[in-house]
């Protein structure tokens, strides 16, 4: 079964779309990485985008013509998937995070917007979409939802010993996936179970103060140049380590609601610092790698499999493997999914447990009650036809190129 998996992330810079065809070898899946591709959103979309999210104010017409506009995105990088790759049998589409509600420990709501219809009239396929409320009406966070593709993934490597862990010790304290997107989460696997949640800010800070500041017109720290050419303000870091939310117990969540311009403005006014713009990148990528450090180590695993924009900067990988010595760090390449394209891979995923029938989550990793088969149809040019449900899920997942 061929299924496109797209979505934008919380770098809110355009649209990853994976196609994968996927089959069944007893209980292992398998999957055949046959596209993937990368779309930037158009300049004057972005910046109506960025102007809409957290915290300023927007009407409900603003988010009417963002649903239009994003939606029809989606169905031109879906199409242009379709002619070069060829036709998929279902499409999911993540859209684009615009508000995710939490209070304390929990998600209350969480809104994507790119209406999905206009992905079903332009490609004539059915589009699986909304796929993240439906954990949290059973009590989850409707994220990390990525897990379900890292409990698969990372269950076989350490299966078949292939972990490599401390002293040879074969992956004894488990293995962990890091997504370093505008948000950095993470999972770990152990043969007891599954965790899951998110850290804190991967990208999402310094990309504000980027763009914020006219650093680069692309809007991102690109290869980490300008932390490197920046110092570290202790003093506003640690202002920032106070965050209260790095002291919740997991399961957790969080976005752009908390982390964005304002709130880096506000540390630095309770810093009594005014940094240059190299220093406050250099400052807030250090965050990045102090959070993440501090919760790998917490956890204890042998292996740190990493993927997300955050993979392709050398000053927070080089600040992780400095950090974690204890620990191999490696990119989900070596799992067969790329390291750009691995939450488009991670919904195309869920897309193919939907239409078997399965659950497109872990309970260990959103802190949902029980798993839930995930998303809403809309059918595509001819009547819905699904495969037969499956009776039980895959015990791993096999990717390839």
């Amino acid at each position: 079964m061929k299924i496109l998996g797209m979505i934008s992330g919380t770098s809110h810079d355009g649209i990853d779309v994976a196609l994968v065809d996927f089959g069944l070898d007893g209980d292992v899946l398998t999957g055949r990485v046959l596209h993937t591709a990368s779309t930037p959103y158009p300049d004057e979309l972005r910046a109506r985008l960025v102007a809409a999210l957290p915290p300023a104010p927007v009407t409900l017409a603003e988010v009417c013509v963002l649903d239009t506009l994003i939606g029809q995105c989606f169905a031109e990088a879906a199409a242009a998937a379709a002619e070069q790759a060829g036709p998929a049998d279902l499409i999911v589409s993540h859209g684009q995070t615009v508000f995710h509600w939490v209070e304390g420990a929990h998600a209350r709501g969480t809104l994507q917007i790119g209406q999905p219809a206009w992905i079903a009239e332009r490609t004539g396929a059915p589009v699986l979409s909304d796929v993240r409320i439906r954990d949290i009406t059973a009590g989850g966070h409707g994220a990390p939802l990525v897990s379900v593709l890292d409990d698969l993934l990372l269950g076989g490597l350490l299966s078949d010993g292939r972990t490599g862990g401390r002293g040879g010790t074969g992956g004894a304290g488990g293995a962990a996936a890091l997504n370093l997107g505008g948000i950095s989460n993470m999972t770990v696997v152990r043969d007891g179970g599954l965790s899951a949640y998110d850290i804190g800010p991967a990208n999402a800070l310094v990309d504000a103060v980027v763009s914020g500041r006219g650093l680069n017109p692309r809007g991102y720290d690109e290869d980490g140049r300008i932390a490197a050419s920046g110092q570290v303000d202790e003093r506003l870091l640690d202002v920032l380590l106070d965050e209260p939310y790095y002291r919740l117990a997991a399961p957790k969540s969080t976005g752009k609601e908390l982390f964005h311009l304002a709130y880096v403005e506000a540390a630095i006014a309770r810093a009594g610092r005014e940094p240059s713009g190299p220093d406050l990148v250099a400052t807030l990528t250090e965050l990045t790698v102090r959070t993440v450090a501090a919760d790998v180590a917490a956890a204890g695993v042998d292996v740190l499999v990493v993927s997300g924009g955050g993979c392709r900067n050398p000053v927070i990988m080089d600040g992780l493997r400095a950090a974690l010595p204890g620990v191999r760090v490696s990119l989900s390449d070596e799992l067969g999914a790329p390291a750009d394209d691995k939450e488009a891979i991670a919904f195309a995923l869920i897309g193919w447990l939907t239409a078997h029938g399965l659950p497109g989550t872990v309970p260990g990793g959103t802190g949902a009650k029980a798993a839930r088969v995930l998303g809403t149809l809309t059918p595509g040019a001819g009547p819905l036809v699904l495969p037969a449900p499956l009776p039980t899920p895959p015990r791993s997942l096999v990717l390839r190129r």
